[in-house]
């Protein structure tokens, strides 16, 4: 009986034994599956937020590119309201020109039906002249001729003083007329505008604060600009705008391009101050490339050195009495290819020559004297021809003149810097001009009076007849003229009129 009972509590200690084994079996599994589970749930936190911060970038880059496309479609857009600002510009141009010519064919289709119809009523004329002449003689027509020739071999040999002096004032009066014609055709046709674009040397600011940040601290940055520029900034009581000083035009533009974009910026120090400078000066440098290839296709002419069409570039930021070099050059390029095509002279050379004829002026002020020799060396080292190099250094008179193109190349630049509404002068230097003008002439002896008219364009002298004779005022008038061109600088020509006047009076008693 007790091994029974023994054996029955081993069994039921096997039994507990094993119902507590299969108990904490459960509870173990359990907590291995919860710790999996918090596991499972950390990771899938982790890659959620891993999925937001890799949305939010992608949606960063996809705005950044978004701006990026709108900025860049702006610029097109802008440099497409450009072009075509620019050639309806040109298409007007071309209309008028159209037009001008037009009404020019329209004047020469008058003029020959005058002329056809004149021609026409003096063939009539001598027709009944002819036959009355015969009526009244009762001469054949040989017998009359030889009759007439004799007349007029007589008249001839008393007269021929006279005749000589009529057909020289009448060869005079018509090449006169021809040159008019020629010039007053060729300003027809090139139509040009009046003079409106002058250099601007004063920068606007948004506000008076923006001068402290300009000068800087213990004018740090003023000076950098300055170093980096070579161009003197003036900042004075001038409200919101600051004045770029400097003799160099094209160093005052990349100044003024600099001073704008660090204005727009606002980040003004002196490290910045230097890449913006840099960053000018390459825009610059292809505006001028740009302005000086525009140019010469626009006048049609190719093959110029690379320096060439740079200087020829420069021109664009230099002015005379207000009027633009580089618009005066391609106009008198026009106007001279113009008359050399009426008279029959190389259009080419002619062009050339005008195109190139001031491009002294952009290295004048750093060689000194006289732009037009200046800008012969420069395209003689560039190897442009001779022939154009002459017409450079002569078109003020520093150098003579070898062809007809570069007489053609001086009156072309007269007149482009002469018509109306081409130049403009202050108050002050027209009215010191003028001034100036009257005094040199006063000061010749035997001068009684002098005027200045036509805006200062001619001075008309009146001279005391008792002490000056007729060839004396001629040689009056070139002296004058000479001292003019020498002592005063003016835009165009100045013309030297010398009257005398005799007068004798009686009185019959």
């Amino acid at each position: 009986m007790g091994v029974i009972l023994e054996i029955v509590l081993i069994f039921i200690a096997a039994g507990i034994a094993f119902v507590f084994g299969l108990w904490l079996q459960r509870n173990f599994a359990s907590a291995q599956i919860k710790a999996q589970m918090a596991e499972a749930e950390k990771i899938l936190a982790e890659a959620e937020a891993r999925a937001k911060d890799i949305v939010l970038k992608a949606q960063e880059e996809a705005l950044k590119y978004r701006e990026e496309v709108d900025n860049e479609l702006k610029k097109k857009r802008q440099d497409l309201q450009r072009e075509d600002e620019r050639l309806r510009h040109r298409r007007e141009a071309f209309d008028r020109r159209v037009e001008s010519f037009e009404q020019r064919e329209k004047r020469l289709e008058r003029k020959e039906k005058e002329i056809e119809r004149m021609r026409e009523n003096i063939q009539q004329l001598e027709a009944k002249q002819l036959q009355e002449l015969q009526r009244i003689s009762n001469l054949t027509l040989d017998e009359a001729k030889a009759l007439l020739l004799q007349q007029v071999e007589k008249e001839a040999r008393q007269d021929a003083a006279r005749l000589i002096r009529e057909i020289e004032q009448q060869a005079r009066e018509e090449g006169e007329q021809r040159a008019r014609e020629i010039i007053t055709t060729a300003i027809e046709r090139i139509a040009s505008d009046q003079v409106a674009e002058t250099t601007v040397s004063l920068v606007p600011l948004p506000n008076d604060e923006m001068k402290g940040r300009i000068i800087g601290r213990q004018g740090r940055n003023i000076r950098a600009i300055e170093v980096a520029t070579g161009v003197d900034l003036v900042v004075d009581d001038t409200p919101e705008a600051v004045i770029l000083s400097s003799h160099n035009p094209v160093r005052r533009e990349v100044a003024r391009l600099a001073l704008s974009k660090l204005i727009n910026d606002g980040r003004i120090h002196p490290g910045r101050i230097e890449k913006i400078v840099e960053k000018a000066e390459e825009e610059v440098n292809a505006q001028i490339i740009a302005a000086g290839e525009q140019a010469a296709l626009e006048v049609g002419i190719t093959g110029l050195h690379p320096e060439i069409i740079k200087l020829l570039g420069q021109l664009k930021y230099r002015t005379s009495y207000g009027q633009n070099v580089l618009m005066h050059s391609i106009e008198t390029a026009h106007l001279a290819g113009m008359m050399a095509a009426e008279l029959k002279a190389n259009v080419t050379v002619a062009k050339m020559g005008a195109l190139l004829h001031d491009i002294g002026k952009a290295v004048s002020h750093e060689h000194g004297g006289a732009h037009a020799l200046a800008g012969a060396d420069i395209a003689r080292k560039y190897g442009v021809p001779e022939a154009v190099c002459n017409i450079i250094a002569a078109h003020h008179g520093e150098d003579e003149s070898q062809s007809l193109e570069a007489a053609l190349v001086i009156a072309a630049d007269a007149i482009s810097g002469a018509r109306p509404g081409a130049r403009r002068e202050s108050l002050e230097q027209y009215l010191k001009r003028v001034e100036a003008l009257e005094e040199m002439a006063n000061a010749f002896p035997g001068v009684q009076q002098s005027y200045a008219i036509q805006a200062g364009r001619e001075i008309r002298i009146i001279v005391k007849p008792e002490e000056i004779d007729d060839l004396g005022a001629i040689n009056l008038s070139k002296q004058i003229a000479r001292k003019v061109e020498d002592n005063l600088e003016y835009p165009g020509q100045i013309k030297v009129t010398v009257i005398r006047e005799m007068r004798a009076v009686d009185l019959a008693r």
